[in-house]
């Protein structure tokens, strides 16, 4: 592989160790059991020294909780700076920002990939782009990706949006992608992959467009455009150092129906954007989440998003990554684009979707075996890049799985599982008043989440009742946080690493978007 375009090479489009032969796919096969094996060893090693070495557990439990309570006050400082950034970030008039830049060029194109999503959903989303302070008239080009599965409602739904919004962008395009086509899963890679591959037949190279003046933003159906987002994302593309060997991700902000959603799906849905607010403080640890965009050029170069895999907005970093041999990397705009919390009928369809949601987040582990086996094959990507790159995807993995757990549950084992002779001791009296006491300093955090919390959700509408109640219910709610990171990221997160484990591989599973009727405008606005 030392002079080999590792895009080219058999190995660039694997998803899983089933898609090799041989030497290879024992190799592979070890990696995708690595993540479990060490996440599922870390629990057991605590629970069997409870019981054989409960001293030895405790001192573990001890320093764990000083390093969850470091771990947290480190997170809580990036957590409250990228807050004090992304209202920086939307104060800014973006459009005096970009003045001095040459960017009539530049096109924007938006992917919106869907399968049985309602027409309000979709309309919603693609209104969002028409008022964004941006030509979009000349400058931007929709694509309505629909499933062939989904049957022709879903198409129907793509031709009354495009009549009624066509006027507003250069183009809307409508591409219905095939269904069981070879070498591919039903999913949103798929989807988006096909819906490139048109838009590249079918409008840029008819009108000669360049595919590096192409900026494409991939999106969820429910994703809703602040108005100078796209001007933002302009000036991030432009200013860069090196734009074509670069990602631009946004802040997710679950926020479109957080009034209707229930506490718990409140509380997870804003756990996941403050985890991306995080991120954008650590670049090195960031890559691609929902709506990040990236300029056609890469992705027509390798062969757009993988199609036969879940994590896809994830993976295509990594492509990116290995294809440009360590040379490409994601830039955090700290400017933010709102999406759907988890909302369905019931309370417990609800519940039922926050765990599948995050269990085919957690999905995103099957990367390891990737960037891993990739590393190996790669021999032009230095060793330090591919230590410090494996260690914290590996690190990452392993304390969502493990550490909710180990905190919460698992630190009163050497009381119950180590006998009579341990429970003598004055190292079995302390152990709970230690661990209580680092745990309520760590928990005290929760007060800035609910802060934030308040300032990042839309205004309460108008025609909900008892609104000082809820007010009070949603800064009260955080006191579920030790629950939902456990129910809602440890589980899932433990049996995503189990499935790979053994080789039950999951297929991609479509968030279902329900939204209450309450006629209120979606964009949030930053207090």
């Amino acid at each position: 592989m030392e002079n080999e375009d590792y895009s080219k090479s058999p190995y660039f489009h694997v998803a899983h160790a089933r898609d090799l032969k041989g030497k290879d796919k024992f190799i592979f096969r070890l990696l995708e059991i690595f993540p479990g094996l060490l996440s599922w060893g870390t629990i057991l090693a605590i629970i069997f020294l409870s019981a054989y070495k409960p001293i030895w557990a405790a001192y573990f439990i001890i320093a764990f909780d000083l390093y969850w309570l470091l771990k947290t006050a480190h997170l809580s400082f990036h957590h409250r700076y990228n807050w004090k950034r992304l209202k920086h970030n939307i104060a800014l008039d973006w459009k005096d920002m970009t003045k001095a830049l040459k960017y009539e060029h530049l096109y924007h194109m938006v992917i919106l990939p869907y399968y049985d999503e309602g027409q309000s959903v979709v309309e919603e989303s693609v209104k969002s782009l028409s008022q964004t302070q941006y030509d979009t008239k000349k400058n931007m080009i929709v694509i309505l990706a629909t499933e062939a599965r989904a049957g022709k409602e879903a198409e129907e739904i793509a031709k009354r949006v495009k009549e009624k919004y066509k006027n507003s962008f250069k183009e809307i395009l409508i591409t219905v992608h095939p269904a069981d086509l070879p070498g591919e899963m039903a999913g949103k890679g798929s989807n988006i992959a096909w819906a490139a591959e048109r838009s590249r037949v079918e409008v840029l190279d008819p009108n000669n467009i360049d595919y590096k003046n192409v900026l494409v933003s991939a999106f969820d159906v429910d994703t809703i455009a602040w108005p100078q987002y796209f001007l933002c994302l302009t000036w991030h593309f432009l200013t860069a150092e090196d734009p074509y060997n670069s990602s631009f991700q946004p802040v997710p902000i679950y926020s479109n129906n957080i009034w209707d959603a229930p506490s718990f799906s409140r509380v997870a849905a804003m756990t996941s954007t403050f985890w991306q607010m995080i991120q954008q403080e650590r670049p090195e640890k960031l890559t691609t989440f929902s709506s990040h965009a990236v300029s056609f050029q890469a992705l027509y170069e390798i062969g757009y998003w993988q199609k036969n895999m879940v994590s896809e907005d994830s993976r295509i970093f990594w492509n990116l990554f290995l294809a440009k041999n360590g040379n490409h990397k994601v830039i955090p705009i700290s400017y933010p684009v709102s999406m759907d919390a988890n909302l369905d009928t019931t309370t417990f369809k609800t519940a039922r979707n926050v765990y599948k949601q995050h269990r085919r987040w957690m999905w995103g582990v099957e990367n390891i075996p990737y960037i891993l086996f990739g590393f190996i094959k790669n021999k032009k990507i230095s060793l330090v890049k591919k230590i410090r790159y494996s260690l914290v995807q590996i690190e990452g993995f392993w304390s969502l799985a493990t550490n909710p757990i180990v905190i919460l549950l698992l630190g009163w084992l050497p009381l119950v599982l180590g006998g009579s002779a341990f429970r003598e001791t004055v190292l079995s009296y302390n152990l709970p008043l230690i661990t209580r006491n680092l745990m309520t300093l760590a928990m005290a955090g929760l007060i800035l989440s609910a802060i934030i919390a308040a300032s990042l959700v839309p205004p309460m509408p108008e025609n909900m009742k008892k609104r000082k109640r809820k007010w009070f219910i949603m800064f009260l709610q955080w006191i579920l946080v030790p629950f939902t990171i456990v129910i809602f990221g440890a589980i899932p997160g433990l049996e995503a690493q189990t499935r790979l484990m053994f080789g039950k591989y999951m297929g991609f599973w479509v968030t279902p978007k329900h939204r209450e009727e309450s006629g209120e405008d979606l964009k949030t606005e930053i207090q």
